[in-house]
């Protein structure tokens, strides 16, 4: 067992920890008040060679693997849950995909300008009943000639607004139930589908979350990602790879809780002494710490063993459920160790706070993740 993280792993995390605090830290908490996707920052991730973290240097990435991957989406979310939340659905959701189940041709065409950092992307899944059950989808795509005609609704898209390339999800064949279901390419400039909404939120409203409406939305039939009915079977290995993202991002918040709490603590004196020598304060930090190491244990043995090749179905569902949920406590922990601060928007961890939510729902809800444990189990 080696828990060292490998040299070029340290080194890359080191140079998105320098840029995080010196680019993003200053601005977390503007660009959250002001419901702002900071385009330039995401412009200088891409010139950092991050954006394409896990993607083929073949394709215009860095030839990363998940733990490297794992790392840097931590970093983000270590100072900006929206930030972060925005790099991951880009990665995981919006670019791998097209690596794992697109032709030579949609790689260079769709995936190198991901890698790169020139644009960034986008995964369409939810629709607006569907809610836990994914794969209740009500969007089509019908085959017309050399096009694809999709109707329908999507809903909580991530990046959407800002996107240069959406992955679709759609029924082909409504009778087919799970192997109805198929991918598609669809890009801004593509007429008959627009963003109608960008929601405000209780958090994370750096990132855009959008619904978006097809209207016989007519795309070319090479923009069909693998092949016809393999849709669900992608979103499948797509969200073990999505769960380990989340459980970083988690890992990240949490972090930059427990940091800010902790910071609190030493310098804030009451009765003529830090309040971290106070038991109940002191014993909630060190639960903190506690908490997070176990969350970033779980997380890089998930990204490991897929790296591997492994089946890593329990190990992500268990990394992000365990992360998500360390990251909510943390969160809400770091704001009682400021007290009447931790609630004002001058100190970070209400920030944290709000942001943390969305990691027990996002990816599959805890109550999601608990069943695919017990069907991981055999219960």
């Amino acid at each position: 067992m080696e828990f060292d993280v490998p040299g070029e792993h340290r080194m890359i995390r080191d140079s998105v920890r320098e840029f995080c605090e010196n680019e993003i830290q200053p601005i977390a908490q503007d660009i959250e008040d002001e419901h702002r996707f900071p385009a330039e920052i995401f412009e200088e991730l891409g010139q950092l060679d991050v954006m394409g973290v896990p993607i083929s240097e073949e394709w215009g990435g860095l030839g990363g693997d998940t733990l490297m991957y794992a790392l840097v989406a931590e970093e983000l979310g270590r100072v900006s849950g929206s930030i972060g939340l925005s790099y991951v659905a880009h990665t995981s959701l919006g670019s791998k995909p097209i690596e794992l189940f697109g032709t030579a041709t949609q790689k260079e065409r769709w995936l190198t300008p991901l890698a790169t950092g020139e644009q960034l992307g986008g995964w369409a899944l939810t629709e607006p009943g569907s809610g836990s059950d994914a794969s209740d989808m009500d969007t089509t795509a019908k085959r017309d000639g050399d096009e694809y005609v999709i109707n329908g609704t999507k809903q909580f898209i991530t990046n959407a607004s800002v996107a240069g390339s959406v992955l679709v999800k759609a029924v082909t064949d409504p009778g087919a139930g799970y192997d109805g279901i198929s991918t598609f390419i669809v890009a801004p400039e593509d007429d008959g589908w627009a963003v109608t909404t960008e929601w405000d939120k209780m958090g994370l409203n750096a990132s855009p979350t959008c619904e978006l409406q097809f209207d016989d939305c007519r795309i070319p039939a090479d923009r069909l990602l693998g092949e016809e009915g393999a849709g669900w079977e992608q979103t499948l290995q797509t969200l073990n790879g999505g769960r380990i993202s989340i459980a970083a991002l988690s890992t990240g918040l949490a972090q930059g809780a427990f940091e800010a709490a902790k910071s609190y603590a030493t310098e804030r004196e009451q009765f003529d002494r830090p309040i971290s020598k106070f038991d109940a304060v002191r014993d909630k930090i060190v639960e903190m710490d506690r908490k997070i190491e176990r969350a970033r244990l779980l997380t890089h043995k998930a990204a490991t063993m897929y790296d591997q090749g492994e089946d890593v179905t329990r190990l992500s569902s268990l990394a992000k459920l365990d992360a998500s949920e360390i990251c909510r406590e943390v969160a809400e922990d770091a704001v009682q160790v400021l007290g009447g601060y931790g609630y004002t928007t001058d100190f970070a961890p209400q920030r944290f706070y709000r942001d943390a939510k969305l990691m027990e729902i996002g990816e599959g809800t805890s109550e999601i993740q608990r069943m695919v444990l017990g069907r991981e189990l055999g219960l």
